[in-house]
């Protein structure tokens, strides 16, 4: 790729772009949420046009009007939201726009053996090709999404966060099939904000910022250090921020909570001005545990209390309460999408933006411009739509909700998922100031570098049992780990 640029209005997403991949080779591609990764992968696997630039593959032009001419030509994409179809088979999925017919009647004998045989390129040869898709667990289902790109023969294949959603022992198993693509001379293009991920798995990477390429270097020639300083245009002194807390009172307090299956036992106290972090595997049950106070989930036995109300309540009465919640999946619970920011931000708290059940949209961008200024997402305007926002961004705007509510008690779930290094920075600040302000924080987070260096203290879950919460000082990775998994 030679030059690529793309402009959406006023904004400047790729900027004069050069990106090659050689056959035989893992090319991360790293840098912030807004920094051009997405559209520059986007314009190779033909889903957008570019505005400048000339790409070649294989020694040809290239230059693909629709995706599926792209994979045509040997271009697989596999997007972060996997693009499968639940209800059809492992087979019918691999094959599908590709099937195998006889007069108009599928030959789903020949789909099933190049489905086994695209499977087995990838170490999964006794994945059944007649189960269907929705009965899979999510690690096996990125590799149906990546089975799709060998059957079709495509010879460049783009892996998009792929790990986001798996646990560690998925991500060994995914990493083995990648590289058993590069063995078989594939071209992979791997896009993470993981960079012990990238450190295990790429021969090379280039980095992005602000729609420009700063740097294409060999893996082994920068640290993680440098690649941050290269993402943010800075060096990043302290990643967490921890300011010295002063717990106050009480204001959250759970004792012996029940959910329908998880939690099966839940007991904390959660002080104004404290981060209790949350840590355990996934299914655990942290997630149930948050909806559950939150009033998602309906309590089965136990007690939360918030102040001085006691029991169970609905969602809208958690919002009157001073409870906000940051789900895990901003994009299909955290926001909507197809709103506007200022939509979004204010969502929860309309009646101070106008009269006799009115909103006035002045009032409303103008509440809006406040949060944006003071978080620093990078938008057109409060009336530019959310879903056009890159993910850290769009994070910003699901945080700026709760604050721009007021709520003294902040449920976040996995408040950093799937957004750059910069981004994760200023929601560490965030949450800081929070606690500094005499909120209270519950924070779930798979990641334990960041419960370490943000919280106040840490519990485990294991099997949908809270442990007890100790300082974050006094506990360290390998002793949360061995909790989690009951050891």
């Amino acid at each position: 790729m030679r030059g690529i640029s793309k402009r959406f209005g006023a904004t400047i997403a790729l900027d004069q772009v050069d990106f090659e991949v050689e056959q035989g080779e893992v090319h991360a591609l790293v840098g912030e949420n807004g920094s051009g990764k997405s559209t520059l992968v986007k314009i190779l696997a033909g889903a957008q046009p570019a505005d400048e630039g000339t790409m070649v593959l294989d020694g040809r032009p290239f230059n693909p009007r629709n995706p599926m001419e792209a994979r045509r030509q040997g271009i697989g994409m596999i997007y972060q939201e996997l693009a499968l179809c639940g209800h059809l088979s492992v087979a019918e999925n691999v094959l599908l726009g590709m099937e195998q017919s006889h007069f108009g009647l599928l030959d789903r004998a020949e789909m099933g053996r190049r489905a086994h045989a695209a499977l087995a390129k990838l170490g999964y040869p006794k994945l059944d090709t007649e189960a269907p898709v929705k009965s899979l667990p999510i690690a096996a289902r990125q590799v149906v999404e990546i089975a799709r790109a060998v059957a079709v023969g495509c010879r460049v294949v783009i892996l998009d966060e792929p790990t986001s959603s798996l646990t560690e022992a998925d991500v060994e198993r995914l990493f083995e099939a990648v590289l058993a693509l590069r063995n078989e001379g594939h071209a992979i293009i791997y896009i993470s904000h993981f960079l012990d991920e990238i450190d295990q798995i790429a021969d090379r990477l280039t980095v992005l910022r602000d729609g420009k390429k700063v740097a294409t270097r060999p893996k082994g020639e920068l640290t993680e250090d440098d690649i941050v300083a290269l993402m943010v245009g800075r060096k990043i002194e302290a990643m967490y921020s921890r300011s010295p807390h002063a717990p106050g009172e009480p204001i959250l307090e759970v004792q012996g909570l029940f959910g329908p299956d998880k939690p099966t036992g839940a007991t904390f106290t959660l002080r104004r001005g404290e981060v209790l972090g949350v840590a355990g595997l996934n299914g655990s049950g942290r997630t149930e545990l948050i909806r559950t106070i939150f009033g998602l989930d309906p309590v089965q036995k136990g007690e939360v209390k918030l102040g001085l109300h006691v029991g169970p309540a609905s969602p809208s009465q958690r919002w009157a309460e001073g409870v906000g919640m940051l789900s895990e999946d901003r994009k299909l619970e955290g926001l909507a999408l197809r709103l506007s920011i200022a939509d979004n931000l204010t969502l929860t708290d309309l009646g101070r933006l106008g009269r006799a059940g009115t909103v006035s949209p002045m009032r409303q961008a103008e509440a809006a411009t406040v949060w944006i200024d003071k978080l620093g997402i990078r938008c057109q305007g409060p009336g530019q739509i959310v879903g056009d926002l890159s993910g850290g961004n769009q994070q910003k705007v699901a945080i700026a909700r709760l604050l721009y509510h007021g709520v003294d008690v902040l449920l976040l779930d996995e408040p950093t998922r799937g957004i750059d290094v910069g981004s994760k920075e200023q929601i560490y600040q965030l949450i800081d100031q929070a606690a500094l302000e005499g909120k209270a924080v519950l924070m779930v987070s798979s990641y334990l570098p960041e419960l370490l260096g943000v919280c106040d203290k840490i519990a485990v879950m294991h099997r949908g049992t809270l442990g007890e919460a100790v300082p974050a000082a006094e506990t360290d990775a390998e002793t949360i780990i061995r909790e989690a998994i009951g050891a």
